[in-house]
């Protein structure tokens, strides 16, 4: 077992097991690209050793380079690259082979290759070491992968933990009790349509590192993917029927275990009701985690009608231009989703936010209470 700054790890594959399978992987390009213009393309930082081992067993008479990408947030669960760096190599026509340390949920990469589409390859594989199939939400899993692994952190082979471990020679796995011990942060949002809850959930996401949990945005992703909760979840809504808590609740434990290493949650559109609240302690319970607080922005209703009517200048959103449809929404929340509050504040948890003022001081008074948690 090591130790890298405040987390514990235990030896989960060793040098001669890293050994064989790049070994392995070497043996199948060479084969798989024998007689083509090959080159490759390592991404940096984390693919620098998997690199140099396997280009060593590479028997091509092919080229290799490194880039780095740029993004956002670091790349960091949004996967949002923007740019190439480094990329000096003419790829046009040459059968282009990436070179990753890990790949998760395969946002970034798939945004990698299709930037690269754009200097006219003959073709685009990915070789990876390491995989996590359950975390992955792309369409397409590379075609050389080295070892399938669970969705837990690791760290060594090229592979850090906040910038270190990048140099050990094995690959080492989140010892147990450190994963199933989180102090993380989980935040449920809450507040009436109008509130300001989108505005102030992206400062808090910025602030805190936390991972944005919105149901709309997982229905969404499960239902255009047609995988088989959103078949499941649409056969239902097809019908004119609300989707069962069960439902949505196992969606939403799919996301969470995605980004089980992440600081934390905030958690948007969710719950709405009380067994919803319950349902989601249950999921962070079995995690080793809990909500922390629910912050409610509190706003007058007039106040609500008016920033409705003022956001449908611009959100293009019919709903939001209609006052008879605008006063539907606001009775809904009142008599629907307003008492999941109680369930919070039975917990102590339920924390009142003045939602009146300007945007920075409301931020101000949601860091304030989330810094003395």
């Amino acid at each position: 077992m090591i130790q890298i700054r405040d987390k514990k790890f235990v030896p989960f594959i060793n040098a001669g097991e890293i050994k064989a399978e790049v070994a392995s992987l070497a043996e199948t390009l060479n084969k798989e690209y024998e007689g083509k213009d090959v080159i490759f393309i390592a991404i940096l930082n984390g693919a620098f050793m998997f690199a140099s081992d396997l280009f060593k067993e590479i028997n091509l008479p092919s080229a290799i380079s490194f880039i780095k990408v740029s993004s956002y947030s670091g790349m960091n669960t949004t996967g949002r690259v923007d740019e190439i760096i480094g990329l000096t190599t003419s790829i046009k026509n040459k059968h282009v082979i990436i070179l990753e340390d890990i790949v998760d949920t395969g946002i970034t990469i798939e945004k990698v290759k299709k930037l690269m589409w754009t200097e006219e390859p003959a073709s685009i594989e990915t070789c990876t070491l390491l995989f996590k199939p359950d975390a992955f939400q792309e369409k397409e899993i590379p075609k050389f992968i080295g070892f399938s692994i669970p969705n837990r952190f690791v760290v060594g082979f090229g592979l850090d933990y906040d910038e270190l471990g990048r140099n050990l020679g094995e690959i080492y796995q989140l010892k147990e009790e450190d994963s199933s011990e989180k102090n993380m942060l989980n935040i449920v949002l809450f507040g009436p349509p109008g509130a300001g809850k989108g505005t102030q959930s992206e400062r808090l996401i910025e602030k805190y590192g936390l991972s944005h949990l919105s149901t709309g945005d997982i229905f969404r992703f499960n239902i255009s993917n047609k995988t088989e909760l959103g078949e499941l979840a649409k056969s239902y809504m097809d019908k004119g029927q609300l989707v069962p808590d069960e439902v949505t609740i196992k969606m939403l434990r799919s996301e969470v275990e995605k980004n089980i290493e992440a600081k934390g949650f905030i958690f948007d559109g969710f719950p709405r009701t009380n067994p919803q609240a319950k349902a989601l302690d249950e999921l962070l319970s079995e995690l080793g985690t809990s909500i922390s607080a629910m912050l409610s922005l509190e706003v007058e209703e007039e106040e609500l009608k008016t920033r409705l009517m003022k956001r449908a200048e611009t959100s293009g959103r019919p709903d939001d231009a209609d006052p008879a449809i605008i006063q539907n929404r606001i009775k809904v929340y009142r008599a629907e989703t307003e008492p999941v509050k109680a369930y919070y504040e039975g917990q102590n948890k339920l924390v009142g936010i003045n939602g009146l003022g300007s945007i920075d001081d409301i931020t101000k008074l949601l860091f304030e209470v989330i810094d003395s948690l």
